[in-house]
Parts: structure tokens; C-alpha cells; sequence
């Protein structure tokens, strides 16, 4: 489900559902979430890498239950997602997300709050969840790339291949094969310092974006709303 490893101060997490598409279950990020606390709690570690099995690198959440969900087990799903896209976003380490094919939903989510983002010539993003009412990663997204980029993107549910996502800024670079072939040199700073770094910059909104993301998740109908969206993508 999740590939752990660390070599050399790289800890590298692999999303590894490729029949499924990677797409998160409550299993998937209960496990990446521990990975992810256990890769921090290593103090060699610098450097935290998110790839994903197959075809693509996550195609967001696993709805393939829908049926047995309610309102409740899916708000819960997306404060837990939201947990864990809180922890890699204020990680004391440079995270890294090499992103091929579907990144969509809680895999654009993940891609985007990653320092380095490196795409596949073939990786298309989306980020969904506004459209049925899901308001998730958004501050995160505009304090990366700005409102006037973002703004498509959260409410107009544009989607942007890597060319574009390179050019808007959700991509850092593209060509996953060219950058695995360079040398992986630790940052310039110690881990102290760049955690340090990181929370001058980016300060602490983690309560504001916990809120904000449960108010949403908790206003009844969020299972009608994914049904009618899941339908009016199959009419499109």
C-alpha cells in the first residue's frame, strides 16, 4: 500500500495501489500518515520523496466504496487527509513529489504541497473537490502559485497538463528520468535551520485550514453532492 525506504538521508514513500490508481483509501493514508511521521521522526533524514506505482501518481480519493459511505465517514476522510497534507506541507525536511499520469484530487493536493514538484511529460492535474463543495488545500495552492493561477483551477475546475502546470507554477520542473539522474545532494542548510526557514515563511494556519476544511466537509449533503458530481462527469 505505502513503499518506505531511506537511503543516504532520502526517505522515500511510495503510493502502491497501481490497480486502483494510487487513489487514496482510509487504509492508504492512515499508512502514509504514519510513514510520513516516521520518516520525521528519523533525525538523518533530509530529504522526503513521494512517488507513485503504474500509471499514474494518485487519482485522488478511493470512492469505489461510495455506496457505504455517509456524510460523517467521508468528513472524517477529509479531515484526515487534510491532517496529512498539513503534516508534509510544514515538514521540517525537503519534500519532493515525482508525479506521472492522473494527479487528481488528493494527489494534486499532495503534489502541490511538496517543495520540489517534479512532473511526467504526461501528468495532468485537476483539483475537483470544490465542485461538490470540498474546500481543501486552497490557501496552500494560492500561497504556491496565487490566486489569479489558482482561481481556474479551485473554481472552474480547469485541469493543466505539465507544460501548463510548469508554466503556472504547480510544476517545479518537468522530466522525472532527468531529474532522478542527477546526483541527490542533501540541502545547503542543516535540518534545524531549514525547519526554522520553513516556518518564518510560511507561518502556522494549520487550526484556520483544519476549520475551514471541516466546515465544509460537515455541511450536510457531502455524499449527494460527490454522487451528483460522479454523475455529471459521466454526461461530460
Amino acid at each position: 500500500m505505502v513503499r518506505a525506504s531511506t537511503r543516504e538521508g532520502v526517505a522515500t514513500l511510495g503510493l502502491d495501489r497501481a490497480d486502483k490508481g494510487n487513489a487514496l483509501s482510509v487504509e492508504m493514508v492512515a499508512a502514509l500518515h504514519a510513514a510520513i511521521d516516521a520518516a520525521i521522526a528519523d533525525p538523518a533524514v533530509h530529504t522526503l520523496v513521494f512517488g507513485g506505482a503504474g500509471a499514474h501518481f494518485c487519482t485522488g480519493f478511493d470512492l469505489s466504496s461510495l455506496e457505504a459511505e455517509t456524510d460523517a465517514t467521508l468528513a472524517d476522510r477529509f479531515i484526515a487527509l487534510e491532517k496529512l497534507l498539513q503534516a508534509v506541507w510544514h515538514a521540517p525536511v525537503r519534500t519532493i513529489a515525482l508525479a506521472q499520469g492522473r494527479t487528481w484530487g488528493a494527489g494534486a493536493d499532495l503534489f502541490a504541497s511538496c517543495d520540489v514538484r517534479v512532473a511526467h511529460d504526461d501528468t495532468t492535474i485537476r483539483f475537483p473537490g470544490s465542485a461538490f463543495g470540498i474546500v481543501l488545500g486552497t490557501r496552500r495552492l494560492v500561497e504556491a502559485i496565487g490566486w489569479d493561477r489558482a482561481r481556474p483551477l479551485v473554481t472552474e475546475g480547469a485541469a493543466c497538463d505539465a507544460a501548463e502546470a510548469l508554466r503556472c507554477g504547480i510544476a517545479t520542473r518537468v522530466g522525472i528520468e532527468a531529474w532522478l539522474a542527477e546526483p541527490a545532494n542533501p540541502p545547503a542548510i542543516d535540518r534545524e535551520t531549514f525547519a526554522a526557514i520553513r516556518a518564518v515563511a510560511r507561518g502556522d494556519h494549520r487550526s484556520e485550514d483544519l476549520a475551514s476544511l471541516t466546515a465544509s466537509a460537515r455541511r450536510p449533503g457531502l455524499k449527494q453532492r460527490i454522487v451528483d458530481y460522479r454523475a455529471r462527469l459521466k454526461k461530460g
